[in-house]
């Protein structure tokens, strides 16, 4: 039996039909206009902008000087603060006198490596694997003072090299200066340095003309061939000082005992690097016055071997101002190797010590029971006495005993200078 036909049961509403559940959607219906989604819109809408916020009050911005002046503010801050600043002259007047009181807080520190940093390095290298051809100990002052001289000129430019300075020594019963620059300090310790590398066999930095005599001699011709000097002079420097110390560091032992010709008198090799490091310090000194840089003393050990060179010295200077009637004649000549009349020297500070000076005779033996005076004077400043940089009536003296020996010793160690 045929009952009624049947629509086809699609799941859409048919004409004259009941609606009927849709059923699953098929591939083709995307190609259906009817079931095609709806495009998105392409842009949301815009939200009204915010009003600006109101700028902070003059009270709010007077509290953040202080943070602002540490330079603890915020960007935003900051701006604010100093837009005020150029508005609100009671804040500015307080602002920099918040600054200038930050900078009292944080005072300059020197850029230098501190003088024992690179004595550490080295020695915790060697320590790992020790060097096989070292550095003579009487070498490393100069090795050193040099270094930190030629950090100091590293940087310098042009009008740096230019700036004047003003070498300064003792002569007889007075001060005296010279004039130059930088370079010209340089041109100085150039020559200078020379009288070692000519007693070493290494070249003259003077060439085959350099003039025979001391330090003042080749210096004053050095300043006449080349004046005025520049920036140039540095590298000749530094290579002639990097070759002394190669050259005594391969030369073995036996070398510190070669004399150096300075003229006037002579000196062992290890006591003329002793001294050439002295004077190092001290021009290097006298160049970062000059350029208001602050400068280091040497380490306490290099220091100490420094004083103890100007203290070994003290009994031949006093006996050559003797002969030129300088200071007062002997009181009790000595055989040599006899114990005689002594003044006991107390260096104080970094790299002090004591020192007994023989008064009357280089050769004599100092006596601790023919002491008959003592001098107490700090390290840095018996440095500036034998450097000529100050004079003996106007170095800080702890003073006892016979008053005669003690002007003797202190002019004395001012004549150590030269230029």
């Amino acid at each position: 039996m045929n009952g009624p036909a049947q629509s086809p049961d699609d799941g859409y509403e048919r004409p004259g039909g009941q609606a009927r559940i849709p059923g699953p959607r098929g591939a083709a219906d995307d190609l259906d206009p009817q079931h095609a989604p709806r495009p998105l819109p392409l842009s949301l809408p815009e939200a009204p902008p915010s009003p600006p916020s109101p700028p902070p009050s003059h009270a709010v911005l007077k509290s953040l000087l202080g943070a602002w002046a540490l330079a603890a503010c915020s960007a935003e801050e900051t701006r604010a603060v100093e837009d005020h600043l150029t508005e609100c002259a009671p804040c500015a007047e307080e602002a920099l006198r918040l600054r200038d009181a930050v900078g009292l807080l944080h005072p300059e520190e020197t850029l230098d490596l501190k003088p024992l940093l690179r004595s550490r390095v080295l020695e915790d290298c060697l320590g790992k694997r020790p060097a096989r051809i070292p550095v003579p100990a009487w070498a490393s002052p100069y090795d050193t003072e040099t270094a930190r001289l030629d950090a100091l000129l590293q940087d310098f430019g042009d009008s740096e090299w230019h700036t004047p300075v003003r070498l300064k020594w003792f002569e007889e019963e007075r001060r005296r200066s010279q004039r130059t620059t930088v370079a010209g300090v340089i041109g100085h310790l150039l020559t200078v340095d020379g009288l070692i590398a000519t007693a070493l066999g290494l070249d003259d930095p003077l060439g085959s003309d350099a003039p025979s005599g001391g330090p003042t001699v080749r210096t004053e011709y050095f300043w006449g061939a080349s004046s005025p000097a520049t920036r140039q002079v540095r590298e000749p420097w530094r290579e002639q000082g990097h070759t002394l110390v190669r050259t005594v560091s391969f030369a073995g032992r036996g070398v510190a005992e070669l004399a150096v010709d300075y003229g006037g008198f002579a000196l062992p090799l290890g006591d003329a690097f002793l001294e050439r490091a002295f004077e190092c310090w001290v021009h290097a000194w006298d160049i970062a016055d000059a350029v208001d840089y602050p400068y280091e003393p040497p380490s306490g050990p290099h220091l100490h071997r420094m004083i103890d060179l100007a203290a070994r010295l003290l009994p031949g200077a006093l006996a050559q101002r003797r002969r030129a009637g300088l200071a007062a004649p002997a009181r009790g000549l000595v055989a040599a190797g006899a114990p005689g009349r002594t003044l006991h020297l107390e260096i104080e500070g970094a790299g002090g010590g004591g020192w007994d000076i023989a008064l009357d005779s280089p050769g004599a033996k100092p006596s601790v029971e023919r002491t008959v005076a003592e001098i107490a004077l700090d390290g840095i400043e018996f440095c500036q006495l034998a450097a000529g940089h100050i004079s003996p009536e106007d170095a800080a003296v702890g003073q006892h005993g016979d008053r005669e020996a003690i002007r003797d010793v202190l002019f004395a160690a001012a004549s150590l200078s030269r230029l």
